[in-house]
Protein backbone atom coordinates (compact mmCIF):
# COMPACT_ATOMS: atom_id res chain seq x y z
CA UNK A 1 0.00 0.00 0.00
CA UNK A 2 0.71 3.61 -1.08
CA UNK A 3 -0.34 6.50 0.41
CA UNK A 4 -2.45 8.54 -1.97
CA UNK A 5 -0.55 12.06 -1.54
CA UNK A 6 -2.75 13.84 -3.98
CA UNK A 7 -5.96 12.88 -1.91
CA UNK A 8 -4.42 13.50 1.56
CA UNK A 9 -3.73 16.58 0.18
CA UNK A 10 -7.17 17.62 -0.69
CA UNK A 11 -8.41 16.13 2.30
CA UNK A 12 -6.39 18.50 4.55
CA UNK A 13 -8.44 21.43 2.76
CA UNK A 14 -10.86 21.34 5.55
CA UNK A 15 -8.01 21.90 8.25
CA UNK A 16 -6.32 24.23 6.20
CA UNK A 17 -9.27 26.34 5.97
CA UNK A 18 -9.62 25.87 10.10
CA UNK A 19 -6.02 26.83 10.80
CA UNK A 20 -6.40 29.88 8.24
CA UNK A 21 -8.94 31.48 10.48
CA UNK A 22 -7.23 30.48 13.79
CA UNK A 23 -4.16 32.57 13.02
CA UNK A 24 -6.31 35.71 11.76
CA UNK A 25 -8.55 35.09 15.56
CA UNK A 26 -5.99 34.93 17.59
CA UNK A 27 -3.87 37.75 16.54
CA UNK A 28 -6.65 40.35 14.85
CA UNK A 29 -9.44 40.03 17.42
CA UNK A 30 -7.37 41.10 20.50
CA UNK A 31 -6.64 44.21 18.49
CA UNK A 32 -9.97 45.25 17.40
CA UNK A 33 -11.29 44.67 20.82
CA UNK A 34 -8.45 47.47 22.34
CA UNK A 35 -8.23 49.72 19.79
CA UNK A 36 -11.63 49.89 18.38
CA UNK A 37 -13.98 48.98 21.65
CA UNK A 38 -11.23 50.22 24.12
CA UNK A 39 -11.36 47.38 26.20
CA UNK A 40 -8.96 46.71 28.77
CA UNK A 41 -6.77 43.78 29.20
CA UNK A 42 -8.46 41.92 31.68
CA UNK A 43 -12.18 41.52 29.60
CA UNK A 44 -9.97 41.02 26.06
CA UNK A 45 -8.45 38.15 27.40
CA UNK A 46 -11.65 36.86 28.93
CA UNK A 47 -13.23 37.51 25.45
CA UNK A 48 -10.48 35.43 23.68
CA UNK A 49 -11.33 32.24 26.32
CA UNK A 50 -14.29 31.72 24.66
CA UNK A 51 -12.86 29.72 21.77
CA UNK A 52 -11.30 27.37 24.39
CA UNK A 53 -14.21 27.19 26.71
CA UNK A 54 -16.79 26.56 24.04
CA UNK A 55 -13.98 23.83 22.59
CA UNK A 56 -14.23 21.42 25.96
CA UNK A 57 -17.65 20.92 25.42
CA UNK A 58 -18.45 21.18 21.16
CA UNK A 59 -15.45 19.07 20.18
CA UNK A 60 -16.38 16.10 21.22
CA UNK A 61 -20.16 16.29 21.04
CA UNK A 62 -19.56 17.23 17.76
CA UNK A 63 -17.28 14.44 16.96
CA UNK A 64 -19.34 11.84 18.82
CA UNK A 65 -22.56 13.19 16.48
CA UNK A 66 -20.80 12.78 13.40
CA UNK A 67 -20.10 9.24 14.20
CA UNK A 68 -23.23 8.16 14.26
CA UNK A 69 -24.95 10.31 10.80
CA UNK A 70 -25.31 8.39 7.76
CA UNK A 71 -25.89 10.97 4.86
CA UNK A 72 -25.25 10.20 1.18
CA UNK A 73 -22.18 12.83 1.16
CA UNK A 74 -20.75 11.11 4.26
CA UNK A 75 -21.22 11.37 7.82
CA UNK A 76 -18.39 13.80 8.17
CA UNK A 77 -18.91 16.48 4.70
CA UNK A 78 -22.36 17.58 5.98
CA UNK A 79 -21.03 19.00 9.36
CA UNK A 80 -18.01 20.35 7.69
CA UNK A 81 -20.14 22.14 4.63
CA UNK A 82 -22.30 23.20 6.95
CA UNK A 83 -20.20 24.88 9.83
CA UNK A 84 -18.24 26.68 7.57
CA UNK A 85 -20.68 28.05 5.63
CA UNK A 86 -22.27 29.57 8.74
CA UNK A 87 -18.94 31.10 9.82
CA UNK A 88 -18.45 32.44 6.08
CA UNK A 89 -21.79 34.24 6.82
CA UNK A 90 -21.49 35.59 10.18
CA UNK A 91 -17.48 36.69 9.65
CA UNK A 92 -18.96 39.31 7.49
CA UNK A 93 -20.68 40.88 10.73
CA UNK A 94 -17.16 41.30 12.17
CA UNK A 95 -15.86 44.10 10.19
CA UNK A 96 -19.27 45.59 10.11
CA UNK A 97 -19.32 45.89 13.85
CA UNK A 98 -15.88 47.01 13.85
CA UNK A 99 -16.56 49.84 11.61
CA UNK A 100 -19.82 51.42 12.96
CA UNK A 101 -18.51 50.56 16.70
CA UNK A 102 -21.02 48.31 17.61
CA UNK A 103 -19.60 45.93 20.72
CA UNK A 104 -22.84 44.40 21.02
CA UNK A 105 -23.05 43.42 17.42
CA UNK A 106 -19.32 42.55 17.49
CA UNK A 107 -19.38 39.98 20.80
CA UNK A 108 -22.53 38.67 19.70
CA UNK A 109 -21.43 37.54 16.03
CA UNK A 110 -18.03 36.66 17.33
CA UNK A 111 -19.93 33.92 20.22
CA UNK A 112 -21.50 32.60 16.88
CA UNK A 113 -18.95 32.53 15.04
CA UNK A 114 -16.66 30.61 17.79
CA UNK A 115 -20.22 28.11 18.21
CA UNK A 116 -20.03 27.16 14.30
CA UNK A 117 -16.23 26.73 14.61
CA UNK A 118 -16.61 24.12 17.30
CA UNK A 119 -19.02 22.19 14.97
CA UNK A 120 -17.23 21.30 12.74
CA UNK A 121 -13.44 20.86 13.78
CA UNK A 122 -13.74 17.31 15.18
CA UNK A 123 -15.10 16.00 11.97
CA UNK A 124 -13.17 17.61 10.01
CA UNK A 125 -9.68 15.90 12.01
CA UNK A 126 -11.54 12.44 11.57
CA UNK A 127 -11.99 12.66 7.85
CA UNK A 128 -8.32 11.15 7.17
CA UNK A 129 -8.86 8.21 9.24
CA UNK A 130 -11.84 7.66 7.77
CA UNK A 131 -10.61 7.61 4.29
CA UNK A 132 -6.82 6.50 4.99
CA UNK A 133 -5.39 2.75 5.63
CA UNK A 134 -4.25 2.49 9.28
CA UNK A 135 -0.78 1.79 8.27
CA UNK A 136 -0.69 4.73 6.12
CA UNK A 137 -2.44 7.07 8.72
CA UNK A 138 1.15 8.54 10.13
CA UNK A 139 2.29 9.55 7.03
CA UNK A 140 -1.06 11.14 6.26
CA UNK A 141 -1.66 12.80 9.86
CA UNK A 142 1.79 14.55 8.87
CA UNK A 143 0.56 16.01 5.82
CA UNK A 144 -2.67 17.12 7.54
CA UNK A 145 -0.47 19.34 9.69
CA UNK A 146 1.67 20.80 7.08
CA UNK A 147 -1.83 21.63 4.98
CA UNK A 148 -2.66 23.18 8.66
CA UNK A 149 0.61 24.82 8.89
CA UNK A 150 -0.11 26.46 4.92
CA UNK A 151 -3.36 27.91 6.14
CA UNK A 152 -1.58 29.72 9.05
CA UNK A 153 0.99 31.33 6.83
CA UNK A 154 -1.08 32.27 4.17
CA UNK A 155 -3.31 34.34 6.51
CA UNK A 156 0.23 35.68 8.26
CA UNK A 157 0.32 36.52 4.60
CA UNK A 158 -2.90 38.29 4.34
CA UNK A 159 -2.54 40.11 7.43
CA UNK A 160 0.59 41.90 6.05
CA UNK A 161 -0.78 42.33 2.89
CA UNK A 162 -4.15 43.75 4.04
CA UNK A 163 -3.76 45.31 7.38
CA UNK A 164 -0.59 46.77 6.80
CA UNK A 165 0.89 49.70 9.28
CA UNK A 166 -2.68 51.44 9.72
CA UNK A 167 -3.57 52.14 13.33
CA UNK A 168 -6.85 52.24 12.16
CA UNK A 169 -6.99 49.77 9.39
CA UNK A 170 -10.23 48.22 6.99
CA UNK A 171 -10.94 45.08 8.16
CA UNK A 172 -13.08 44.44 5.75
CA UNK A 173 -10.46 43.24 2.81
CA UNK A 174 -8.81 41.44 5.55
CA UNK A 175 -12.08 38.97 6.83
CA UNK A 176 -13.51 38.45 3.31
CA UNK A 177 -10.09 36.54 1.78
CA UNK A 178 -10.28 34.73 4.83
CA UNK A 179 -13.72 33.91 4.60
CA UNK A 180 -13.01 33.11 0.87
CA UNK A 181 -10.07 30.83 1.61
CA UNK A 182 -12.38 28.79 3.97
CA UNK A 183 -15.07 28.69 1.35
CA UNK A 184 -13.15 27.81 -1.60
CA UNK A 185 -11.21 25.44 0.09
CA UNK A 186 -14.11 23.31 1.34
CA UNK A 187 -15.73 23.77 -1.91
CA UNK A 188 -12.77 22.10 -3.71
CA UNK A 189 -13.02 19.74 -0.77
CA UNK A 190 -16.51 18.48 -1.43
CA UNK A 191 -16.09 17.90 -5.49
CA UNK A 192 -12.98 15.88 -5.27
CA UNK A 193 -13.59 13.44 -1.86
CA UNK A 194 -16.36 11.67 -2.42
CA UNK A 195 -16.62 10.61 1.30
CA UNK A 196 -18.50 7.13 1.24
CA UNK A 197 -16.77 5.97 -1.97
CA UNK A 198 -13.15 5.96 -0.40
CA UNK A 199 -14.47 4.79 3.04
CA UNK A 200 -15.83 1.70 1.16
CA UNK A 201 -12.59 1.74 -0.83
CA UNK A 202 -10.53 1.84 2.54
CA UNK A 203 -12.08 -1.05 4.10
CA UNK A 204 -12.22 -3.27 0.75
CA UNK A 205 -8.56 -2.19 0.58
CA UNK A 206 -7.49 -2.92 4.30
CA UNK A 207 -9.51 -6.88 3.71
CA UNK A 208 -7.83 -7.48 0.52
CA UNK A 209 -3.83 -6.29 2.29
CA UNK A 210 -4.97 -8.84 5.26
CA UNK A 211 -5.54 -6.01 7.58
CA UNK A 212 -8.13 -7.36 10.24
CA UNK A 213 -9.32 -4.50 12.96
CA UNK A 214 -9.17 -6.86 15.57
CA UNK A 215 -10.29 -5.73 18.97
CA UNK A 216 -7.49 -4.66 21.62
CA UNK A 217 -7.54 -7.27 24.28
CA UNK A 218 -8.56 -5.79 27.46
CA UNK A 219 -6.20 -3.78 29.73
CA UNK A 220 -5.96 -5.66 33.09
CA UNK A 221 -4.97 -2.43 34.67
CA UNK A 222 -8.68 -0.76 33.18
CA UNK A 223 -10.27 1.35 35.98
CA UNK A 224 -7.42 0.47 38.52
CA UNK A 225 -5.69 3.05 39.83
CA UNK A 226 -1.89 3.98 38.01
CA UNK A 227 0.72 2.63 40.59
CA UNK A 228 2.40 5.42 42.81
CA UNK A 229 5.17 6.59 41.00
CA UNK A 230 3.27 6.40 37.77
CA UNK A 231 0.54 8.66 38.59
CA UNK A 232 2.89 10.92 40.17
CA UNK A 233 4.50 10.76 37.09
CA UNK A 234 1.31 11.63 35.43
CA UNK A 235 0.42 14.37 37.67
CA UNK A 236 3.66 16.03 37.03
CA UNK A 237 3.72 15.74 33.33
CA UNK A 238 0.21 17.02 32.47
CA UNK A 239 1.04 20.27 35.36
CA UNK A 240 3.86 20.57 32.08
CA UNK A 241 1.57 20.66 29.91
CA UNK A 242 -0.53 23.32 31.75
CA UNK A 243 2.52 25.04 32.00
CA UNK A 244 4.10 25.31 28.79
CA UNK A 245 0.76 26.29 27.10
CA UNK A 246 0.06 29.21 29.71
CA UNK A 247 3.59 30.68 28.49
CA UNK A 248 3.25 29.83 24.67
CA UNK A 249 -0.47 31.09 24.33
CA UNK A 250 -0.02 34.58 26.62
CA UNK A 251 2.24 35.10 23.98
CA UNK A 252 0.53 34.53 21.08
CA UNK A 253 -2.76 36.09 22.36
CA UNK A 254 -0.69 39.22 23.67
CA UNK A 255 1.69 39.41 20.92
CA UNK A 256 0.09 41.73 18.56
CA UNK A 257 -0.75 44.29 21.20
CA UNK A 258 2.88 44.07 22.80
CA UNK A 259 4.60 44.45 19.30
CA UNK A 260 2.09 47.42 18.91
CA UNK A 261 2.65 48.98 22.48
CA UNK A 262 5.99 48.27 23.55
CA UNK A 263 8.36 48.10 20.09
CA UNK A 264 6.06 50.53 17.63
CA UNK A 265 4.94 47.92 15.21
CA UNK A 266 1.70 49.45 13.52
CA UNK A 267 -0.84 47.28 11.46
CA UNK A 268 0.37 43.62 10.47
CA UNK A 269 4.15 44.32 11.50
CA UNK A 270 4.23 41.83 13.93
CA UNK A 271 3.14 39.03 11.33
CA UNK A 272 6.70 38.78 10.09
CA UNK A 273 7.80 37.35 13.56
CA UNK A 274 4.43 34.47 13.84
CA UNK A 275 5.43 34.07 10.31
CA UNK A 276 9.05 32.96 10.68
CA UNK A 277 7.94 31.06 13.99
CA UNK A 278 5.25 28.94 12.07
CA UNK A 279 8.10 28.09 9.35
CA UNK A 280 10.71 27.13 11.56
CA UNK A 281 8.42 24.85 13.34
CA UNK A 282 7.05 23.23 10.23
CA UNK A 283 10.91 22.31 9.13
CA UNK A 284 12.14 21.60 12.90
CA UNK A 285 9.94 18.21 13.08
CA UNK A 286 12.17 16.39 11.23
CA UNK A 287 15.52 16.98 12.97
CA UNK A 288 13.03 17.21 16.64
CA UNK A 289 12.37 13.65 15.38
CA UNK A 290 16.35 12.23 15.18
CA UNK A 291 16.93 13.74 18.58
CA UNK A 292 14.10 12.62 20.42
CA UNK A 293 15.43 9.24 18.78
CA UNK A 294 18.55 9.56 20.04
CA UNK A 295 18.35 11.70 23.77
CA UNK A 296 14.32 10.64 24.65
CA UNK A 297 11.58 12.28 24.76
CA UNK A 298 11.83 13.78 28.11
CA UNK A 299 15.10 15.79 27.32
CA UNK A 300 14.01 17.11 24.02
CA UNK A 301 10.83 18.44 25.69
CA UNK A 302 13.42 19.90 28.93
CA UNK A 303 15.31 21.86 25.90
CA UNK A 304 12.63 22.67 24.07
CA UNK A 305 11.14 24.76 26.88
CA UNK A 306 14.36 26.00 27.98
CA UNK A 307 14.81 27.66 24.85
CA UNK A 308 11.42 28.81 24.59
CA UNK A 309 12.14 30.60 28.43
CA UNK A 310 15.11 32.10 27.14
CA UNK A 311 13.82 33.49 23.88
CA UNK A 312 11.46 34.84 26.04
CA UNK A 313 13.52 36.20 28.40
CA UNK A 314 15.75 37.82 25.60
CA UNK A 315 12.93 39.75 24.17
CA UNK A 316 11.72 40.89 27.13
CA UNK A 317 15.08 43.40 27.42
CA UNK A 318 14.38 45.04 24.23
CA UNK A 319 12.52 48.38 24.00
CA UNK A 320 11.53 48.46 20.58
CA UNK A 321 11.69 46.15 17.41
CA UNK A 322 15.14 44.85 16.27
CA UNK A 323 16.02 42.63 13.63
CA UNK A 324 17.34 39.79 15.91
CA UNK A 325 13.86 39.28 16.79
CA UNK A 326 13.74 36.92 14.09
CA UNK A 327 16.16 34.66 15.10
CA UNK A 328 14.57 34.50 18.53
CA UNK A 329 11.39 33.81 16.97
CA UNK A 330 12.94 31.27 14.83
CA UNK A 331 14.31 29.34 17.61
CA UNK A 332 11.13 29.96 19.20
CA UNK A 333 9.17 28.06 16.32
CA UNK A 334 11.64 24.98 17.27
CA UNK A 335 11.31 24.97 20.58
CA UNK A 336 7.49 24.94 20.51
CA UNK A 337 7.66 22.06 17.70
CA UNK A 338 10.09 19.72 20.49
CA UNK A 339 7.85 20.11 22.81
CA UNK A 340 4.56 19.25 20.88
CA UNK A 341 6.29 16.08 19.02
CA UNK A 342 7.39 14.49 22.14
CA UNK A 343 4.60 15.77 24.94
CA UNK A 344 1.60 13.74 24.17
CA UNK A 345 2.96 10.25 23.05
CA UNK A 346 4.94 10.78 26.98
CA UNK A 347 1.56 10.70 28.34
CA UNK A 348 0.36 8.17 25.92
CA UNK A 349 3.39 6.02 27.46
CA UNK A 350 2.51 6.65 30.82
CA UNK A 351 -1.63 5.68 30.20
CA UNK A 352 -0.36 2.39 28.83
CA UNK A 353 -0.94 0.81 32.22
CA UNK A 354 -4.29 2.00 32.57
CA UNK A 355 -7.46 3.50 30.77
CA UNK A 356 -5.49 5.44 27.25
CA UNK A 357 -8.95 7.08 26.60
CA UNK A 358 -9.03 8.71 29.83
CA UNK A 359 -5.85 9.63 30.40
CA UNK A 360 -5.57 11.18 26.59
CA UNK A 361 -8.84 13.37 27.81
CA UNK A 362 -6.85 14.47 30.36
CA UNK A 363 -4.12 15.45 28.39
CA UNK A 364 -6.44 17.88 26.35
CA UNK A 365 -8.28 19.11 29.30
CA UNK A 366 -5.37 20.37 30.68
CA UNK A 367 -3.75 22.17 27.74
CA UNK A 368 -7.52 23.64 26.80
CA UNK A 369 -7.96 25.05 30.33
CA UNK A 370 -4.69 26.42 29.91
CA UNK A 371 -4.98 28.43 27.46
CA UNK A 372 -8.47 29.16 29.20
CA UNK A 373 -6.61 30.56 31.81
CA UNK A 374 -3.87 32.59 30.37
CA UNK A 375 -5.49 35.13 28.67
CA UNK A 376 -7.64 36.01 31.57
CA UNK A 377 -4.54 35.94 34.31
CA UNK A 378 -1.81 37.64 31.56
CA UNK A 379 -4.79 40.35 30.23
CA UNK A 380 -5.02 41.28 34.02
CA UNK A 381 -1.22 41.69 34.03
CA UNK A 382 -0.98 44.02 31.14
CA UNK A 383 -3.54 45.98 32.12
CA UNK A 384 -3.17 46.57 35.50
CA UNK A 385 0.68 46.54 36.07
CA UNK A 386 1.79 46.97 31.80
CA UNK A 387 2.83 45.66 28.63
CA UNK A 388 6.42 44.51 30.06
CA UNK A 389 4.60 42.07 32.04
CA UNK A 390 3.85 39.78 28.89
CA UNK A 391 7.36 38.20 28.47
CA UNK A 392 8.89 37.78 32.06
CA UNK A 393 5.24 36.00 33.14
CA UNK A 394 6.00 33.16 30.32
CA UNK A 395 9.52 32.59 31.57
CA UNK A 396 8.19 32.10 35.21
CA UNK A 397 6.02 29.46 33.65
CA UNK A 398 8.29 27.83 31.65
CA UNK A 399 10.63 27.67 34.91
CA UNK A 400 7.75 25.93 36.51
CA UNK A 401 7.30 23.59 33.16
CA UNK A 402 11.46 22.24 33.54
CA UNK A 403 10.68 22.11 37.21
CA UNK A 404 7.51 19.60 36.68
CA UNK A 405 9.02 17.92 33.78
CA UNK A 406 11.99 17.04 35.87
CA UNK A 407 10.12 15.23 38.06
CA UNK A 408 9.02 12.69 35.40
CA UNK A 409 10.20 9.47 35.97
CA UNK A 410 7.86 7.11 33.05
CA UNK A 411 6.52 7.51 29.09
CA UNK A 412 9.99 8.49 28.25
CA UNK A 413 10.67 5.26 26.17
CA UNK A 414 13.04 6.33 23.23
CA UNK A 415 10.70 6.45 19.84
CA UNK A 416 11.95 4.31 17.15
CA UNK A 417 13.50 6.33 14.52
CA UNK A 418 10.33 6.97 11.88
CA UNK A 419 11.13 5.79 8.21
CA UNK A 420 10.75 8.28 6.10
CA UNK A 421 11.24 11.96 7.14
CA UNK A 422 7.66 12.58 6.67
CA UNK A 423 6.35 10.64 9.50
CA UNK A 424 8.75 12.92 11.80
CA UNK A 425 5.73 15.52 10.98
CA UNK A 426 3.41 13.19 12.61
CA UNK A 427 2.21 15.34 15.69
CA UNK A 428 -1.00 15.81 17.65
CA UNK A 429 -2.46 18.69 18.11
Amino acid sequence: MKLNYKRTVLIGLAFMSISAFWQMYDNEIPKILKNTFGMGETLTGAIMAIDNILALFLLPIFGSLSDKVNTKIGRRMPFILIGTALTCALLVILPIANHTVNLPLFVGGLFFVLICMGTYRSPAVALMPDLTPKPLRSKANAVINLMGAVGGVFTLILIKLLVGSSTKPNYFPLFLSVGAVMAISVIVLYFTIKENKLRKEREELEILEGIVEEEEPANTNEGQKLPKDVFRSLCFILLSVAFWFIAYNAVTTAFSRYAEQVWGLEGGGYADCLLVATVAAIISYIPIGSIASNIGRKKTIIIGVALLGGCFFAASLFNEYHPVMVVFFCIIGFAWAAIGVNSYPMVVEIASAGDVGKYTGLYYTFSMTAQVITPILSGWLLENVGYRTLFPYSVVFCILAIITMSQVRHGDSKPAKKKSALENLDVDD
